[in-house]
């Protein structure tokens, strides 16, 4: 028989023997390393690993890990609590040992029994954790511990080694001895016992490296893998960074049916597109159900809207409960296997409504097709790592007009032809008939996600406040506080929306979200009304200082203080913020000073707008920043800094008023 792989582990047809294992052994400290307080190549850092070992064999189903760090402030204690993740079943977590070193070179060894605790659990399988705290743990300590890993011979796996980690890494060692099959010096191997998900011969071992520059992976004559690296600093932590899962240093192994890049998506892409035709197959049902929604003299588009606004108006599980299997028994409902389960039951997580959009786009005689990409949140599409499982978000495109349009079904309360952030500028996988199936989606612009906030002031001689704002939100930002209304009832979203409010409001001042318009009507802007007052500025005898750019006095400029950039910008999307604010000033105050008319630009990528107009007893101050960028890369740094430098100085601008003669004789 043959028995399914994955890409991590799976079952072997035979079993094997296993060499002798020799685990991990402590090191004795240097006495530099002991008295060690702070390491000048990474100055700040709370903590460095000394020593990184880990070593697999899928030969003998073993893994061991040592892992050696300093203690250099209070903050790098937490690394005393270590988690180990694995599978129930399938892993056993053994030889563990472990102890902490003081600066005087006291040893305490490791003597409590490690907790299992339970993580996930899904189907057969049950990931837990091992979770163990070293003791007596002090800022200056070592902490050292080893532990093995052993798996049953009817598994094989391959390796993740995460090379670049919250904190420096001095030196670190890994190797690997692949399944015996392909130890031959080649990454070819048997395929006589191992066969991939769709029944395919394993065939290939393959690896995915981000790695410093000049540092690569080896491979000795007898095929076994090495990898020294010393001297890697932390994973940066910077504003708006990508996910850190796609830059940072490390190496994945994976065992693969496929002999080339090419032929591993266009194969893939088959198999998933003719998976993709067999569960969104328009029946009769679903024609049935169209033929009620839409007329025939209606346009393509006009169908396309019908249809997801029905789908939109079914219940999405991602965003309410998914239903147990003996709650779908007492519906005399069943797990969804076809679109007519999602259809008939009015209900189907994100991926089977969109689904289910994609079988009534078609059954409504649309060119309709499902393309899964990459969720921007958590990682970046790469067609050179041979893994489907990047793909985890699935959008719904047509074909009307000559245009290539994309749809989110999936995403609750996302407005037709609008992605979530997510999924915009995402790239991934089309279903296409001419080869053409790897996919960039496009960037969303600026306009599609407005935020205009406008307030009317009234303002006493004393520089008090009280008044009303007024938020209207179009695009990511309303989306975001829809999804979060289907889950928190409105008075949580109320307090979390004031919380944001104070982001954003003047020191001493108060602002409350009175209500909400248009909170479920996702075609329609989300407009907020504000209740406000407080004690915004100073005042002296002679004159009342105002902030000048009201929202923005306390919002945090970005990249301002950063001199440097090591990653790629990720702003998520562009958009554009539009602000009015109208202070009415009481008799006795008048305009000495106020924010100066500026304008000035990013060229190709951000312009900043501030204008002021007086009137009688008022002064009203607007200010615009449209961002019309997503990306900037670290080249581009200095240029996107210096904007916001520019914006930084002009938010500080105040509108000045002084005391009548009259006014101050009182």
């Amino acid at each position: 028989m043959r028995i399914s792989s994955s890409l991590r582990a799976a079952l072997l047809f035979f079993a094997f023997s296993s060499p002798a294992l020799v685990s991990a052994q402590f090191h004795i400290p240097t006495r530099e390393e002991l008295k060690m307080t702070a390491d000048p190549k990474y100055p700040g850092a709370a903590a460095e690993y000394l020593n990184v070992e880990e070593i697999a064999n899928d030969q003998a189903h073993f893994n061991s890990v040592y892992e050696r760090i300093k203690v250099l402030t209070e903050k790098g204690k937490e690394l005393a609590t270590v988690e180990i993740p694995y599978v129930q079943g399938h892993r056993t977590i053994s030889s563990l040992r472990g102890r902490t070193i003081h600066a005087d070179g006291t040893i305490v060894p490791l003597v409590v029994k490690p907790e299992d605790l339970t993580v996930v659990k899904a189907g057969e399988f049950q990931w837990e954790k091992k979770v163990f705290t070293l003791p007596s743990v002090e800022v200056g300590s070592i902490l050292e511990y080893f532990y093995d890993e052993t798996y049953d011979e009817n598994h094989f796996s391959s390796p993740n080694w995460e090379i670049q980690r919250q904190y420096p890494v001095v030196k670190a060692h890994y190797a690997f001895t692949p399944f015996k099959s392909f130890l031959t010096g080649s990454n070819l191997g048997s395929s006589l016992y191992l066969i991939d998900k769709h029944g395919f011969p394993v065939n290939k071992l393959m690896w995915w490296s981000v790695l410093p520059k000049g540092v690569n992976v080896e491979r000795d004559v007898t095929g076994r893998f090495g990898l020294e690296v010393s001297d890697i600093p932390a994973v940066p932590q910077e504003d708006w960074m990508p996910p850190q899962h796609s830059f940072r240093f490390k190496t994945l192994f994976y065992y693969t049916s496929a002999y080339s890049v090419p032929l591993f998506w266009s194969q893939e892409e088959k198999l998933w597109s003719k998976d993709v035709d067999h569960f969104a197959e328009p029946s009769d049902a679903i024609k049935t159900a169209v033929n009620e929604l839409v007329l025939p003299t209606d346009s393509e588009l006009d169908k396309a809207k019908k249809l997801y606004k029905a789908v939109q108006a079914l219940d999405n599980t991602d965003f309410s409960r998914k239903k147990s299997e003996s709650e779908l028994r007492q519906l005399k409902q069943r797990e969804a296997k076809r679109v007519d389960d999602v259809l008939a039951q009015k209900s189907g997580s994100g991926e089977q409504l969109a689904m289910l959009y994609l079988a009534m786009a078609r059954a409504a005689g649309l060119h309709a097709y499902a393309m899964d990409v990459a969720d921007r949140e958590e990682s970046i599409f790469d067609p050179n790592y041979l893994y489907t499982e990047q793909l985890d978000q699935r959008v719904i495109g047509l074909s009307i007009g000559g245009k290539e349009l994309v749809t989110d079904p999936g995403e609750k309360m996302c407005p037709f032809l609008t992605l979530h952030w997510r999924h915009a500028a995402a790239s991934g996988m089309r279903q296409s008939s001419d080869n053409n199936f790897l996919v960039n989606l496009p960037e969303q612009g600026y306009l599609e996600n407005k935020l205009i906030r406008t307030g009317e002031i009234n303002v006493d001689e004393q520089g008090g406040i009280s008044g009303s704002l007024q938020f209207i939100l179009s695009g990511q930002q309303a989306l975001n506080w829809r999804q979060r209304s289907l889950r928190n009832d409105i008075d949580e979203v109320k307090k979390n929306f004031d919380e944001w409010l104070g982001e954003q409001v003047p020191e001493g001042v108060e602002a409350h979200v009175d209500h909400f318009i248009g909170m479920d009507n996702p075609e329609a802007n989300l407009i907020a009304m504000i209740k406000t007052q407080g004690t915004p500025g100073t005042a002296t005898a002679k004159r009342v200082m105002l902030p000048g750019l009201f929202f923005a006095t306390r919002s945090g400029h970005p990249f301002v203080n950063a001199e440097n950039r090591q990653t790629t910008v990720d702003m998520q999307y562009a958009d554009q913020v539009t602000d009015q604010i109208t202070y009415n000033l009481p008799d006795g105050l008048s305009v000495e000073g106020a924010p100066k008319d500026d304008k000035f630009s990013w060229p190709q990528h951000a312009a900043f707008t501030v204008k002021t107009v007086q009137a009688p007893g008022k002064i009203t101050v607007v200010r615009q920043l449209s961002r019309a960028f997503t990306f900037a890369t670290a080249a581009e740094y200095q240029d996107l800094r210096g904007f916001y430098q520019k914006i930084a100085a002009a938010d500080q601008q105040q509108v000045v008023l002084t005391r009548s003669a009259t006014e101050k004789g009182n």
